[in-house]
């Protein structure tokens, strides 16, 4: 946790341009958040990944600062049983961030890429929302196990849900992924994710789809 908060810290001071901010309730808040019982996959270890994995990304965003500000909020507000997750951690950046005092047409740039995780569909070009996707979506090229976990973790935030409906879900998000004509956008992300990503999606989807 102190080394969130510390990346939060400089995070905020550097794109508020205002070194003597106190970012420090801003994160707490945001890190008791993502430490909500309810979570069992989008929790702090999430959003440590998709930092890092940002952090890779930094040279083809066109602001990565920004990026790592949309990271930090793009699951703040999170609720398996609701759908208008990403709206709500929107508004909660918009609000956060203007009291923070960053200028507005930044807090607007943070607000639209988080609401972008609703699709993970950037517009060709928009290279900060394809670096936040990408890093969003980079848990699909994990290796095996990982894979593994990560499916457990998200059957687990849904456990609310019967079984049948839980896989005929699951099934129509994998197929949806599968359709697009690329699941990552960054060169990065199509060099080193895009195939293994691939074949976990259909590996799991054949599980999904076989005998139960």
């Amino acid at each position: 946790m102190t080394e969130l908060r510390e990346r939060w810290a400089r995070t905020l001071r550097a794109t508020t341009g205002t070194p003597d901010i106190d970012p420090y309730p801003y994160a707490d808040n945001l890190l008791a958040r993502w430490a909500e019982p309810q979570r069992r996959y989008h929790t702090t270890a999430h959003l440590q990944a998709v930092l890092d994995h940002v952090d890779a990304l930094a040279e083809h965003a066109d602001d990565p600062d920004l990026v790592r500000l949309a990271a930090w909020f793009h699951d703040a507000v999170y609720r398996p049983d609701r759908s208008e997750n990403e709206e709500r951690s929107a508004v909660l950046a918009e609000r956060a961030l203007h009291e923070a005092g960053l200028a507005r047409e930044r807090v607007d740039e943070v607000a639209r890429l988080v609401r972008l995780t609703t699709t993970h569909d950037p517009a060709d070009g928009d290279t900060n929302g394809e670096a936040l996707c990408d890093a969003d979506l980079a848990i699909l090229a994990s290796d095996a196990q990982t894979y593994a976990a990560y499916t457990r973790a998200v059957r687990e935030e849904y456990a609310f849900v019967p079984d049948e409906a839980f896989r005929a879900g699951r099934a129509a998000v994998l197929g949806q992924l599968l359709d697009l004509p690329r699941l990552f956008r960054t060169p990065h992300g199509v060099k080193h994710w895009e195939s293994a990503a691939r074949e976990n999606l259909g590996t799991e989807l054949d599980l999904l789809q076989g005998p139960q």
